[in-house]
């Protein structure tokens, strides 16, 4: 079925929005003017109703507009998940990063606005911020500043819905309502987690026991080197004692055999001075 001419009406200011806040917004006013005395009867007013957008909700819309919104929007449906399941170890865990990657966003929003010469203030900068923190948090804020026709900053406050009224320049997108989760859904989803943690704490302790494994025989394989080397040594020094017994045995045979022959130049000795002495009797 062809669009009604109401349908085709909305979808054109839709479309002239998205131009018109691609602008820096001090260039907004003038363009948007000119672009309603440009359009026909049906579409002049409805265009010249589109609201300035403030410096935020415009940083915001050029991150939209960029492409950078997609991870933060993904992790959002993990975090309501863990809400869900009131998994409180993985929405600590998913609390964590998406604080790391909204403020990451909320910087590349700033650079992006600076690139065309738009200053972002530190106030302005809090409500970047707190708008992609909302569309992070709700499912209709994340439409809203999807459309990157934002035209105001948006915050999450507790856990009521993200008010999105007079947030977006031209149609406001529609959020169709997810069905609350069976019992079965949650009970499975539930048993997935403990799957899933008893996998990572046993490829944890698997991969503990591999370092300790790795460690022992790395221990093992010094120690075994060791023994090698005193076992090397001690055949060094027995071939050592060896030799040394042989050295003691000869000079043991030696010793004996000067003894004798100290023995007989001894007795030899005793009989010249015996005769010496004759002989020195002889002369007196």
């Amino acid at each position: 079925m062809p669009p009604s001419a109401e349908e085709s009406a909305v979808a054109q200011v839709d479309a002239i929005a998205v131009e018109l806040y691609a602008l820096a917004p001090d260039a907004f006013t003038e363009a948007r003017n000119a672009r309603a005395a440009a359009s026909d009867r049906s579409l002049a007013a409805r265009v010249k109703a589109l609201r300035k957008p403030t410096a935020s909700a415009w940083a915001v819309d050029l991150l939209a507009r960029d492409g950078q919104l997609a991870e933060a929007l993904e992790l959002a449906g993990a975090l309501r998940e863990a809400q869900d399941d009131l998994d409180a170890a993985e929405l600590a865990r998913l609390s964590r990063q998406r604080r790391a990657l909204v403020a990451a966003l909320a910087t590349q929003a700033v650079g992006l606005a600076e690139d065309k010469g738009v200053t972002i203030s530190a106030a302005a900068r809090a409500d970047v911020e707190k708008t992609i923190n909302a569309a992070v948090m709700d499912a209709a804020a994340a439409a809203a500043v999807m459309t990157a026709r934002l035209v105001r900053p948006l915050e999450a406050s507790g856990f009521d819905p993200v008010d999105v009224s007079d947030a977006v320049g031209g149609s406001l997108p529609g959020v169709p309502d997810a069905p609350p989760p069976s019992r079965d859904d949650l009970a499975e989803r539930r048993a997935r987690k403990a799957a899933e943690k008893a996998l990572r704490e046993a490829e944890r302790a698997a991969g503990e026991a591999d370092r300790e494994l790795a460690k022992i025989d790395a221990q093992l394989a010094k120690a075994r080197e060791r023994g090698d080397h005193l076992r090397e040594r001690i055949d060094d020094l027995r071939g050592e004692l060896a030799r040394l017994e042989g050295d003691v045995e000869k000079v043991d045979r030696d010793t004996e055999h000067l003894d004798d022959q100290r023995a007989d130049a001894a007795t030899r000795a005793r009989a010249a001075e015996h005769e010496a002495e004759k002989a020195r009797k002889a002369l007196e």
